[in-house]
């Protein structure tokens, strides 16, 4: 039998969690485990992007609204489009208010339904709002957000693929992760996570280090509602899911960077 090493992890994040040229080489759940204990890294990667377009539109003369835009647009360009097409896909499971098999069909069709609409706009106005707020307070302000909402969303895709949380179908993506990280391991990523967001943060100042820190924890908070319910309404998780999780996370967490300014 193979034995995966920590370069599988980061193949298997890369390679799947954003359109960067990585090939995944393994596909097994070995692989896998080590691909969602690595997400943030891929997280940071994106946010670290977005950010880089953010800040150099500021320095071109932009104002801090296209710069928030650019910043929304470029974790969406990253993963073509998978985790907004994943709200707007289990938006639309929820609301439908059928069976879970009749709602896993729904989300599985290409079209998007009103309340796939309605969520992908409100979601985004929020994302593009917190930003232009951030950016025009501070550019280091903003980039950070950037960079740690980014973070934060595929840190609720670590979380989400814990042991315990089953998948919904036999096949995808949520098939594939569901239930690999020990429980202690997404735990001890989720702290490692909040520890360097408070310490990036904390570079602003020390109010900026505690409100960075809570960022990241309220986007975790955010996204287990979700995942529960998702997981009482469809019987497990799906690749849509985790988009879903992954927005709604980025969303709580620029949300939370933005109170008390």
């Amino acid at each position: 039998m193979l034995t995966s090493s920590p370069l599988d992890g980061l193949r298997f994040a890369f390679g799947t969690l954003t359109v960067l040229p990585v090939r995944v080489r393994r596909w097994d759940r070995e692989a896998a485990r080590g691909g969602m204990l690595c997400a943030p890294m891929a997280g940071l990667v994106v946010g670290g992007c977005a950010a880089g377009l953010g800040l150099l539109l500021l320095l071109l003369g932009a104002g801090p609204p296209l710069a928030a835009v650019a910043s929304v647009a470029v974790p969406a360009a990253l993963t073509r489009g998978l985790h907004l097409d994943g709200l707007a896909d289990t938006a639309d499971g929820l609301g439908s208010g059928k069976s879970a098999e009749d709602a896993l069909r729904i989300m599985k069709q290409s079209d998007i339904g009103p309340f796939g609409v309605l969520t992908l706009v409100l979601v985004l106005l929020a994302q593009v709002a917190a930003l232009a707020q951030l950016y025009g307070g501070s550019w280091a302000r903003g980039a950070l957000a950037a960079v740690v909402s980014a973070t934060a969303a595929r840190l609720a895709l670590t979380l989400a693929a814990r042991a315990g949380v089953p998948a919904a179908r036999p096949e995808g993506l949520g098939a594939a992760v569901a239930s690999v990280v020990p429980g202690g391991a997404a735990l001890g990523v989720a702290a490692g996570v909040v520890v360097a967001a408070g310490a990036a943060g904390a570079c602003l100042g020390g109010y900026d280090g505690v409100r960075t820190a809570l960022a990241v924890v309220a986007a975790a908070v955010a996204a287990e509602p979700l995942l529960r319910r998702c997981v009482r309404r469809f019987g497990g998780v799906t690749g849509d899911v985790f988009g879903a999780l992954a927005e709604t996370a980025a969303t709580a967490a620029l949300v939370v960077l933005c109170l008390g300014r």
